[in-house]
């Protein structure tokens, strides 16, 4: 198969530790043609969705080196040409990374197949889309009105608020009902009404870590990577200095990926990162879930290789 991947600049990923490069390794080791090309090369121009990409060759697998990649020269195709267009440009998710989406939506109706699908991105908000499935989360309120927010830690005495559009642990902050700051944290967050926050009922098993289960294909990776806050932190994300330990699925996480699973792939998801504290999910990540190379490490299980076989499988059916 011919694959672009479009992500972020190829200088600013760390190669040892990227879920991407992994994914591109394993690809090319397959005997696939792999190009990259970032969110600002793709366009629309005389009734075609185009691509400026290059083609990328793996030097060092495992992402050790500092020349672990080299690449070709430039190169314009229809975005179409190619057998299979992986969308994993990080977040924000703002309105440019919206625009890519309707950009590589024209792409599909030209014959393109896009992972995941960019109208699925748009509609599964990585916060709000965990309303779907109540019967797996904490107590959870999404709103505007500050008073609500106060009343939602009055009643479950504690809880973490967020932002919709938060990523990596950023402005996320846990409080109590007592807490002389609470005021001033819903301000902070909500901006006086002018912003929606999510809060959920605090789960004490943060400390035994937050969990990243990984669904590929509609499938349940067996492995999830524990994210462990740091001392003095409540948040586990790995950006956030939470240290990320692989463990076998608890048979709490496996029923939950396995309800999830078949429904999200129906929709065109491909990829998909649960977060799960205790017994709960969090967040349903999809636009470029991770962790691939910490299971892979700890484990042995070739999480890289389990995706380009899915997508292999999900290019063939058509």
């Amino acid at each position: 198969m011919r694959i672009v991947f479009i992500i972020d600049p190829l200088e600013q990923l760390k190669a040892y530790k990227d879920s991407t490069v992994a994914m591109v390794a394993q690809a090319q080791a397959r005997g696939h043609e792999v190009h990259t090309c970032e969110q600002g090369e793709l366009w629309y121009e005389a009734g075609t969705t185009m691509v400026r990409s290059r083609r990328i060759h793996i030097i060092d697998a495992s992402g050790q080196s500092e020349q672990w990649q080299r690449t070709e020269d430039d190169i314009v195709h229809r975005l179409s040409s190619f057998d299979a267009v992986l969308m994993r440009k990080d977040p924000p998710f703002d309105m440019e990374y919206v625009y890519s989406t309707y950009l590589l939506e024209i792409a599909q109706r030209e014959g393109a197949k896009v992972f995941n699908d960019p109208r699925a991105i748009r509609d599964h908000n990585e916060k709000l889309s965990v309303a779907e499935f109540p019967q797996f989360t904490p107590p959870t309120i999404v709103t505007r009105d500050p008073q609500k927010l106060r009343d939602f830690v009055s009643e479950h005495r504690e809880a973490v608020f967020k932002l919709l559009d938060g990523m990596g642990g950023t402005s996320i902050f846990r409080a109590r009902a007592d807490d002389p700051n609470l005021s001033v944290i819903i301000e902070t967050l909500n901006e006086f009404g002018a912003r929606s926050v999510m809060a959920q009922g605090f789960i004490p098993q943060i400390s035994d870590g937050d969990k990243r289960v990984l669904l590929i294909g509609g499938k349940v990776v067996p492995y999830c990577l524990a994210r462990i806050p740091k001392e003095g932190e409540f948040r586990g994300n790995l950006a956030a200095g939470g240290r990320g330990v692989a463990r076998e699925l608890s048979a709490s996480d496996r029923a939950i990926g396995e309800a999830l699973a078949p429904v999200l792939w129906s929709r065109g998801l491909l990829l998909v990162g649960l977060d799960v504290i205790g017994d709960r999910i969090t967040e349903i990540n999809v636009t470029s879930p991770t962790c691939f190379r910490e299971i892979e490490q700890q484990t042995g299980f070739n999480v890289a290789a389990m995706f380009i076989e899915s997508l292999e499988a999900a290019v063939a059916a058509g």
